[in-house]
């Protein structure tokens, strides 16, 4: 891994998935499917100053500020439930949520995301402001169209 390329090498360190999966929770657990794993997590990465702790062309863990997240490649979901939002090349994906990371600087985070812009998609769909609850925050599209949120407390 690399400034550059924030990302580990494709399958090292590939985690147990029995024992991964009965180390999750309690509480809230996120799976975003995705077209490009290794886009979304090196998007992540640079913008939301993540860890992709693990990743193959199907699956990654990711991590930050206290949380942890995974990517589905579209292929994964084919015969799942959910498979339709796959199907659908992308239009229904992360409709009406916001994806909101607390302890991510909403200024880094804005400026990393027009700098990766025309690189990977994505963008900065609102800049980094003051906000009357509390929290400094902007609002960023991911490469797949998921809005993210990160923030921190206001100063004053």
């Amino acid at each position: 891994m690399t400034a550059d390329d924030p990302l580990p090498p494709e399958g090292e360190g590939r985690p147990d998935p029995d024992a991964f999966g009965r180390a999750l929770g309690p509480g809230l657990g996120v799976n975003l499917l995705v077209s490009d794993v290794a886009r979304s997590a090196r998007w992540q990465a640079r913008v939301l100053g993540a860890e992709v702790v693990y990743r193959d062309a199907d699956f990654a863990i990711v991590a930050a500020h206290g949380s942890v997240w995974m990517l589905h490649h579209d292929r994964t979901y084919g015969r799942h439930p959910m498979g339709g939002i796959a199907r659908s090349g992308g239009d229904a994906r992360g409709a009406g949520a916001e994806l909101r990371l607390y302890g991510r600087d909403p200024d880094k985070a804005a400026a990393q995301a027009e700098a990766l812009a025309a690189e990977v998609g994505g963008g900065v769909l609102a800049g980094a402001e003051d906000k009357p609850h509390g929290l400094r925050e902007c609002y960023l599209a991911d490469p797949e169209g998921y809005v993210w949120v990160p923030s921190v407390p206001k100063h004053g």
